[in-house]
């Protein structure tokens, strides 16, 4: 952001013709409006700006929340129930030790590569309750039903983990992701968040599969059959062959779920919205059943080279590609603020350096220490508040260019939102801007920098080419106000 080292800096985004604010305040229509020029008292009307209607905050949203966690801790408690009176109170200790050793890690991935524009913690908490709770119970009983059913048949009890177990386990644990999608459609921003809901939703659905592998098949079964000393060894060699090799594989399947969720968020044809979730679910069905087979082939075969085969040829790879997709994600999620947000330079609400200063997360962190240099902790805190309001406006405006607000309420929000998103950068922005002693004063009116130099004479510069030490500076709009009152003209 200001005086700080930021490497090579992006090219300064030039405001087109068409990201001129409009001469009228916006209303909701067909076509995304343009960005509301800023108001000459930016400080003052921050202040009358009201938090997001619809936002979760009412007793409503809140009491319908409490029913969702209690149900699904009732759902959690009696799968627990369920698996010590099925494996016994050692085995489940046992298990759940063992099967929570991965969950930080995995956890700890999503919220890495959700890092831009964090999902609100109860969603995330959710979404890995519903696998661990119910996408988990209701997997158990169809594939305990099926075994039953496939057994009074006489067919082999081994086809319920390639016909039943991959068919079932994908939609269960996709649903949540998609209740949510269907539910609360802004906090669905792209295929980022569809990977990190699915994918946690998947991690908690094979930490309660894992209990009941290393707890019942391995430690319970060496147990009671030969002792402690194998019960040991079972335990040890599953959990190498389930969490160390394989613990990927959950989360990898549902993420293509997720990608499905993803792209139907952002997309603005209906047949793209209806299908891409059917085809992301249908991959991570696949997937899911040849990951079967090879382990049922190897059991039947007794080839350990059919599993090696397929894990190194097929899964590793598979692995690795979405490795680089959500990499890839990241970055394109970071850039988004680059590709957007130049339109609001051009109505004065923010200045070239900073949106340059969005574009990675090496810049985010430089803007944070610089804010720390003037303005101490409550400048870094300005500083986080100012970063995700402006990436959430990016994706907004992103939103409205797609064209995603299908009714007139719909684009009414997003009107409401983009005025409180800019609420919020304006009142963050006041804790760190102008405060410096290495900056001289200057101002940014939405085309050029007024600075005051040295000999006291100031100057009109532009805005330079290259951005390689961006600086933060009081903005002083030359518009009028041209933003409706909070509640009015949102469509609500």
């Amino acid at each position: 952001m200001a005086d700080m080292p930021t490497g090579e800096a992006s090219p300064t985004p030039q405001p087109s013709p068409a990201s001129q604010p409009s001469a009228s305040p916006p209303s909701p229509s067909a076509q995304p409006a343009s960005p509301p020029s800023a108001p000459p008292h930016q400080a003052a009307w921050a202040a009358q700006v009201a938090p997001v209607p619809g936002d979760g905050r009412g007793w409503r949203s809140v009491l319908a929340l409490t029913g969702v966690i209690g149900g699904i801790a009732l759902v959690g408690i009696g799968l627990l129930v369920f698996l010590g009176y099925r494996i016994g109170p050692m085995a489940l200790a046992v298990g759940l030790v063992a099967a929570i050793v991965p969950v930080p890690i995995l956890v700890g991935c999503f919220i890495w590569l959700d890092r831009y524009e964090p999902e609100p913690v109860r969603y995330l908490a959710l979404a890995f309750a519903w696998g661990a709770a119910i996408a988990t119970s209701v997997s158990l009983g169809v594939n305990t039903g099926s075994g039953w059913l496939f057994d009074r048949a006489g067919l082999p009890d081994w086809l319920v983990a390639v016909l039943v177990a991959p068919f079932i386990e994908e939609l269960t644990k996709a649903l949540g992701p998609l209740l949510l999608l269907l539910r609360r459609r802004r906090e669905f921003s792209g295929i980022t968040d569809g990977i990190v809901y699915c994918g946690l939703s998947a991690t908690g659905f094979a930490m309660v599969e894992n209990i009941l592998y290393l707890g019942g098949y391995a430690y319970a079964s060496g147990l009671e059959q030969y002792g402690p000393a194998t019960a040991a060894q079972n335990l040890i060699a599953l959990f190498i062959a389930r969490i160390v090799l394989t613990g990927f594989a959950h989360p990898l399947f549902t993420a293509m779920s997720g990608i499905g969720l993803g792209i139907a968020a952002r997309a603005s044809n209906t047949w793209v919205r209806r299908l891409a979730p059917i085809a992301g679910l249908l991959v991570a069905m696949l997937l899911h059943g040849g990951w079967n087979l090879m382990a049922t082939l190897t059991g039947l075969t007794g080839e350990l080279l059919v599993f090696l085969y397929g894990y190194i040829s097929i899964m590793v790879p598979v692995f690795l590609a979405m490795i680089a997709v959500a990499v890839w994600l990241r970055s394109w999620e970071g850039r988004l603020t680059e590709r957007t947000l130049p339109v609001y330079v051009g109505a004065g609400w923010l200045s070239p350096p900073e949106v340059a200063a969005l574009g990675t997360l090496g810049r985010r962190h430089s803007a944070r220490r610089w804010a720390r240099r003037v303005a101490g902790d409550a400048g870094v805190k300005a500083m986080r508040d100012y970063q995700y309001a402006a990436t959430r406006l990016a994706l907004l405006r992103d939103r409205m260019n797609r064209g995603l607000d299908r009714t007139p309420a719909d684009r009414g929000a997003s009107v409401y939102e983009e005025q409180v998103l800019l609420g919020t950068i304006v009142a963050s922005r006041q804790a760190f801007t102008g405060r410096d002693p290495q900056v001289p004063p200057a101002h940014w009116d939405g085309s050029r920098y007024h600075v005051t130099f040295p000999d006291g004479v100031r100057r009109t510069v532009a805005a330079p080419p290259e951005l390689v030490v961006p600086i933060p500076v009081p903005l002083a709009p030359p518009r009028p106000p041209n933003i409706p009152p909070p509640g009015l003209d949102s469509g609500r």
